[in-house]
């Protein structure tokens, strides 16, 4: 489904089904270099058990239109803008990576427009290592190797993930080389760059009244469960669930990232 956000088009997949305004939404967020289609098993499931489903597009990834933005702040209210278009008053917020801090931030920006807060893959501050920064901006091609490697557990696809002959390293590896032909400008080092600098997260994560979840993956090597303490901290009130993934938790353990989701969702105060 295509929308118009500050006059350019912006894409939410919906999982097959039609927006209802009266039933709960789900806004999936998806991280640096990626597009909808990381949510893909998870939101078309949520889309066919009862709610609204919006796996957005980021500006400049897959079919929403470039330019990508720089900052997450930017992508946050863009975001809202987006929910505007829509019509979806209220929301349950769900990120990953990059997009977690999109969510996080947007949670910060609109507290009665917030279901509930879930965050993937997350930490604070998501700081890049200045090897990775480098190599994005200079080398793509060769920053999408490193994140392929680096973002899974291992080497054999978990018995949860889609099936014989799906590879899931070749699948993220496809994802991101197909991202950098849509948006040749430097895109992995913008979003990269947009998480390094990224500073009102500690300020954000103090405002967040709302149910919130965290899912980490135990074998995360891009953003360690360790790393996110002082930000479970700052939202103490929030769940942990870990699975044994690494970054790429979505596509490693789809189906306990889904039940994690599904009952998060169910236990938010939708009214």
């Amino acid at each position: 489904m295509e929308f118009h956000v500050n006059g350019l088009p912006a894409y939410v997949y919906t999982g097959g089904k039609a927006l209802d305004p009266a039933k709960p939404s789900l806004v999936f967020i998806h991280g640096a270099q990626n597009d909808h289609s990381v949510w893909a098993l998870q939101s078309r499931a949520l889309a066919h058990h009862g709610y609204n489903v919006l796996a957005l597009d980021l500006p400049g990834h897959g079919r929403s239109a470039a330019p990508a933005l720089s900052s997450v702040e930017a992508m946050a209210d863009w975001l809202w803008a987006l929910l505007d278009a829509a019509g979806i008053a209220r929301a349950a917020l769900i990120g990953h990576s990059m997009g977690s801090l999109i969510a996080l931030e947007a949670a910060a920006r609109a507290p009665a427009r917030i279901a509930g807060l879930a965050m993937l893959g997350s930490t604070y501050p998501m700081k890049v290592a200045d090897a990775l920064l480098a190599t994005a901006r200079d080398n793509e091609p060769q920053a999408i190797e490193m994140v392929t490697a680096w973002s899974h557990a291992s080497q054999l696809p978990r018995p949860s993930t889609a099936g014989p002959g799906v590879s899931v390293h070749g699948a993220a590896r496809r994802l991101m080389q197909r991202m950098s032909a849509i948006n040749p400008a430097q895109l992995f080092y913008t979003d990269f760059a947009a998480c390094n600098q990224y500073a009102n997260g500690a300020a954000a994560a103090a405002a967040v009244s709302c149910p919130t979840l965290f899912i980490f993956g135990s074998k995360d090597m891009m953003t360690p469960a360790r790393s996110a303490k002082g930000l479970t901290a700052s939202i103490a009130h929030g769940k942990i669930v870990m699975v044994e993934a690494g970054h790429a938790l979505m596509q490693e353990q789809p189906d306990a990232v889904l039940d994690a989701l599904r009952a998060f969702a169910a236990s938010l105060p939708w009214s």
